[in-house]
């Protein structure tokens, strides 16, 4: 089901024709995937699912204008009308002189095969639908877990999935490149009944690159845990406490950060890090590193959606801002220098307020972070709420855990944090490297000193 050399060629037609009849610069992506999924409801198959999809997409640069245009069709000779049409809408459209592809020397030129990050499971594709189908109910334990006096199963969703992506990338200046990468998926989520009649939920997902990598069996028995582990909250008085952050939920707080550095939301006045390149605005032991081309690791890719390389560089170093987002067009419009368009596979480095971390061995994780805070509320998800992109200001609903003397004492739902991102970086006591393996983002356990929560 991957790209044949056939459709390769193709797109190697698209550029030369759309050239050839008045487009003065032209990009294409074609792109491949498939999936296929099995969903169980109380240890019951629910649902089958199979997709497959092609497309590919023509980028026309004409006259100093610029279009985008799509289709699934891979027929030559309708391949030619449309972009004879393609470049009739791209004329029709107003100057954009910063419209560009980007410089050659800037793209990418080992991204031959696909195969360089070694991110395709070499096996995919060989199992059946039966075996997918036993995958799925070793995920199941709504049959298999004993009764509790505590709690009652009511619901319990599984799924199991593979899926494969393909994308080859071409520019009428000469760059090729490819990416493929397979991904295997399981997903629990599991409601229980407490014996006070209070329902809660709990879910778990986990990834892996390669077959292999996966721990479907443990999942459901991870969403389990989480469910009852809600059993029981208290009620706990607003005021301002310290902060821990569980590894599946930190992205949520580094987010807005890394929005803020994208040169567009600079641009259109949307962000609230204007003019923070080369300033230190973020505690002196924070970093944060894209490591893009990290073999075997999702996110890792050598090339983005314009062909351009990626590298492994620090965007904030021991709290300097190091670099912006910009983009090949953002650069033309900006006047300033192009770097990638957005993050590949972020690593926020580990830390501990305090303490030297020089020792790579050395383990940050949410225990050893929960005894170096001793009293607080540890967050395990975040329930809606906002952050304004121009000052940073935020407001979120949080569940989680109170804990006292580094051990968790009991649940808390119901509570808001508010407060400022900025302000509350620089408040930053630890940042853990108990990433998920399976997680693009590399966040680990992340703990702040002086939060306000509102009850």
């Amino acid at each position: 089901m991957m790209i044949t050399e056939n459709e390769i060629n193709i797109a190697r037609y698209c550029i030369s024709y759309a050239v050839e009849h008045g487009a003065d610069a032209a990009r294409v992506s074609l792109s491949k995937s498939v999936m296929d999924g099995h969903t169980l409801l109380n240890g019951e198959l629910d649902k089958v699912t199979h997709s497959a999809d092609r497309s590919i997409y023509l980028y026309i640069f004409a006259d100093g204008r610029y279009g985008t245009f799509s289709t699934n069709r891979l027929e030559k000779k309708e391949l030619e009308d449309f972009i004879i049409k393609a470049i009739e809408m791209v004329r029709m459209l107003g100057k954009d002189e910063c419209r560009v592809l980007p410089d050659l020397e800037r793209t990418a030129k080992d991204a031959k095969t696909g195969l360089e990050l070694d991110l395709y499971d070499a096996g995919y594709g060989s199992a059946t639908a039966a075996q997918r189908l036993e995958k799925a109910k070793e995920i199941a334990i709504f049959h298999k877990t004993p009764p509790s006096e505590e709690y009652t199963i009511i619901s319990e969703e599984c799924e199991y999935s593979e899926s494969a992506d393909d994308n080859y990338l071409i520019d009428s200046q000469g760059f090729e490149g490819r990416h493929k990468e397979t991904m295997y998926y399981c997903f629990a989520e599991i409601t229980i009944q407490a014996a006070d009649g209070n329902r809660y939920s709990g879910f778990w997902w986990d990834a892996a690159q390669k077959e292999a990598g996966l721990d479907h069996r443990a999942c459901a028995s991870k969403a389990l845990e989480k469910a009852t582990g809600q059993i029981g909250p208290r009620k706990r008085r607003s005021g301002n406490y310290r902060m821990v952050v569980e590894n599946r939920a930190a992205s949520r707080l580094l987010a807005p950060v890394v929005s803020a550095l994208n040169a567009s939301a600079i641009q259109q006045k949307v962000s609230f890090l204007d003019g923070s390149l080369g300033t230190r605005v973020f505690p002196e032991g924070m970093t944060l590193t894209d490591m893009a081309r990290t073999p075997g690791k999702s996110g890792s890719r050598l090339f983005d959606t314009e062909g351009v390389a990626t590298k492994d560089s620090a965007i904030i170093e021991n709290g300097t801002v190091c670099q912006y987002f910009v983009s090949t067009y953002m650069s033309k419009k900006m006047g300033i220098d192009p770097t990638i368009e957005d993050l590949s596979r972020p690593v926020l480095m580990p830390y501990l307020k305090d303490e030297d971390l020089t020792a790579e061995e050395k383990e940050v994780s949410l225990q050893a972070i929960l005894r170096k805070c001793s009293n607080g509320i540890l967050v395990t998800g975040f329930n809606g709420g906002n952050c304004n992109p121009v000052s940073g200001d935020f407001s979120f609903g949080i569940e989680g855990f109170a804990f006292s003397k580094g051990r968790i004492t009991h649940p808390v739902r119901e509570m808001l944090i508010t407060g400022n991102l900025i302000d509350l970086w620089n408040n930053l006591i630890a940042a853990g490297n108990d990433y998920r393996p399976s997680a693009r983002w590399q966040i680990g356990t992340l703990a702040f000193e002086n939060v306000s929560f509102s009850a």
